[in-house]
């Protein structure tokens, strides 16, 4: 019991300048609207419940509306206060093999974290690269394992500091105290429904965080289950924050409820009646029939089950052939734990019809479908000359579907029959960007939405490359690629041609894949993609976002105005770049600005993928970010391979070398 000793010792010789101290033994219509219940949180007596079953990016937050005082101003690197608090939650899945989420408690400057995502996010963080803008301390209860977040289990506990990746975790259990002295370990799965005690000890002071968890009705266990000691900490809170808790999920339906909460910051927090709390289980066939009319059942059913298995082993054995294209083998349920049925997908598609097509290519074709939800999705269908081919492209496509930014389209599940692979995808009501530019629009799209389009898919890049524990690469960026969710805001999609590999690696790949116009020089002569590969063909969309035309555009009789890449770069040498911009948006822009965004294209399209700058120096011009470090950063690496390329083409034209030195002056401008 030393750290509750601690929080004593420091209350008294600290004390709180206003004392907060309340206890909800349960939570009803006269207690809430004590609490702040924000988007999904609700009531639903006697329990909070923070998600929202029907919606698929659900999250809710539950805090006490006034803040806490935690030290003396924002900047200072001590804390003078501290708290003690207790709580029960209980958390209960659908399908305890789908993936899961958890809640947090959480030690918050604001009560609405701003760029907080759903899913393994908790409704707080953004993701795993960026940290959350306002100070936060949460105590993270996870119940699923994402390794990009180095978590340890489904089933673990632990402490987040303005970031999802946990400075320290422990997987959920207490310890038993034995007789002779020593404790046992026991494990506790937060996941089954169970109703779970837990008790927080902030000691503020001494920088220290305790954490003790027990099944509810058990008395506190003596030793602590986590606990982390650090100077740190007050980095990451601020003069007054909110305490509370949140919770998020996605398509997969966990009820994460919070059953009662004691709170003070003037001593222990008080002792939460636990003798009327309710449980929470999955509906069960348990029956009150009598032993009788039991036993009548178990005769009748195992009659009727020997009938049904000759029948159905006669079905079996006629069908075999068929049956076995569709079983379902083990590799698969290794990469991604929500399939479809076949059958769910098609009545989704009204039997894949011609009206439901959204377009076709070498990949497959791909349907709009509407589920039993009544939620709208994409279905890509790709098909696979073999079963290995089929689990390879699996084990790449599982991978990435566990990628979540807000610049790319979400995957929500697969689908196998025989060879065919459905993938399902969010699905984009505005379609692809191309068919805003091209295809002849009924209203074209303005530069405004272009340029915003263009950080858009430049972000969603810039997370795939250097966002992530590895470096994903699209190999397929292209404008058809590009798609636009209700708000015309854009998303990269189909990754039905993406790698992956580690920092610092190259990926294993000898094919070369993409598409005509958008690929770099490096990937036709060597079939090696890299991240400059992707920077390349996103300079190509850039191009032709800007100017209304195609990489390769057969309707101009002109032979060298063909290619996009050629043409730009020739009305730079004449200097007449803006000459290039599309007509049809003419006067919505100011030539500084068009010239900027063509250069910056050019730049992208450098023959030599040394000279490209990387995504995240592209988003940093195109948000306007640090844009003058970022361009003395790109000149500084890149003008001695300027100077390497000059003497290794000693023997190249006149027209060469110009072509470098007006490239290099290219670079300085952007």
């Amino acid at each position: 019991m030393l750290p509750i000793l601690f929080i004593l010792i420091n209350l008294t010789i600290f004390p709180s300048i206003s004392a907060l101290d309340f206890l909800f033994n349960s939570f009803t219509t006269n207690s809430t609207p004590v609490l702040n219940l924000i988007d999904d949180a609700r009531l639903e007596p006697p329990v909070i419940r923070l998600t929202n079953d029907s919606n698929q990016f659900s999250r809710g937050r539950a805090f006490y509306p006034s803040p806490i005082p935690i030290k003396s101003t924002s900047n200072s690197t001590s804390i003078s206060s501290s708290f003690s608090t207790q709580f029960i939650f209980s958390i209960l899945p659908d399908d305890p093999s789908s993936p899961g989420f958890g809640l947090a408690f959480v030690l918050s400057a604001s009560t609405s974290p701003p760029n907080a995502l759903s899913s393994q996010y908790f409704g707080l963080f953004t993701n795993a690269t960026v940290h959350t803008v306002a100070p936060l301390l949460a105590v993270e209860f996870d119940t699923g394992r994402n390794p990009e977040f180095n978590d340890p289990d489904r089933n673990h506990v632990g402490i987040d500091l303005n970031s999802i990746e946990s400075v320290v975790t422990q997987t959920a259990g207490y310890y038993n105290s034995s007789g002779n002295g020593s404790d046992s370990f026991v494990p506790l799965n937060m996941r089954s429904g169970q109703n779970i005690h837990v008790w927080i000890e902030f000691n503020g002071p001494e920088f220290e965080i305790n954490v003790t968890i027990a099944p509810a009705g058990m008395s506190r266990p003596v030793k602590t289950m986590l606990s982390y000691k650090n100077p740190r900490i007050a980095n990451y809170t601020s003069a007054d924050m909110f305490v509370g808790f949140s919770a998020s999920k996605t398509q997969w339906i966990e009820a994460q409820r919070v059953l009662a909460w004691s709170f003070s910051d003037s001593g222990v927090a008080r002792d939460i009646n636990t003798t009327n709390l309710p449980v929470f289980q999955l509906e069960n066939s348990t029956s009150s029939l009598s032993p009788g009319a039991i036993a009548g059942i178990v005769v009748g059913c195992v009659a009727a089950v020997l009938g049904c298995l000759c029948v159905f082993y006669w079905f079996w054995w006629k069908r075999r052939g068929k049956e076995e294209e569709d079983v379902i083998e083990d590799w698969e349920l290794e990469y991604w734990p929500h399939r479809f049925s076949y059958e769910e997908l098609n009545q989704a598609t009204k039997g894949f019809s011609k009206d439901e097509l959204l377009g076709a290519g070498g990949f497959g074709k791909v349907y709009k479908g509407t589920l039993s939800n009544n939620t709208e999705v994409a279905v890509k269908c790709v098909n696979h000359d073999s079963r290995q081919g089929i689990r390879e492209f699996m084990a790449e496509i599982s991978t990435i579907g566990r990628l979540q930014h807000k610049n790319l389209v979400q995957m929500r599940g697969w689908c196998r029959k025989g060879n065919e692979l459905m993938i399902v995808y969010d699905y984009m009501p505005n379609g692809s960007l191309n068919k805003w530019i091209f295809d002849k629009p009924e209203k074209v799209m303005n530069w405004v939405d272009r340029r915003r389009v263009l950080a858009d898919v430049a972000e969603g890049l810039n997370y795939l490359h250097h966002g992530w524990e590895q470096v994903v690469v699209h190999r397929d960026i292209k404008s058809s690629n590009v798609l636009l969710d209700s708000e015309m805001r854009g998303r990269l999609g189909d990754f039905g041609l993406a790698k992956l590999y580690t920092h610092g690696g190259v990926p294993n790949t000898t094919r070369v894949v993409g598409t005509l116009g958008y690929l770099a020089p490096e990937v036709v002569t060597r079939a090696t993609p890299t991240a400059a590969s992707d920077v390349y063909s996103f300079g190509v969309v850039v191009l032709e976002v800007a100017c209304g035309r195609r990489p390769i555009d057969t309707g101009f009789m002109v032979e060298e105005e063909e290619v996009l890449i050629d043409w730009v770069r020739q009305k730079y040498r004449e200097g007449r770049l803006c000459e290039a911009a599309d007509d049809r948006i003419r006067g919505q822009y100011s030539e500084d600005e068009m010239e900027a965004m063509l250069k910056l294209g050019l730049t992208c399209c450098h023959p030599d993928p040394l000279r490209r700058p990387t995504m995240r120096e592209v988003v940093a011009v195109l948000l306007g970010e640090n844009v003058e470090a970022t361009q003395n950063k790109l000149l500084a690496e890149l003008t001695p391979t300027v100077s390497s390329m000059k003497d290794r083409s000693s023997s190249a034209s006149e027209e060469g070398d110009k072509y470098l030195s007006q490239e290099s002056e290219l670079l300085s401008v952007v």
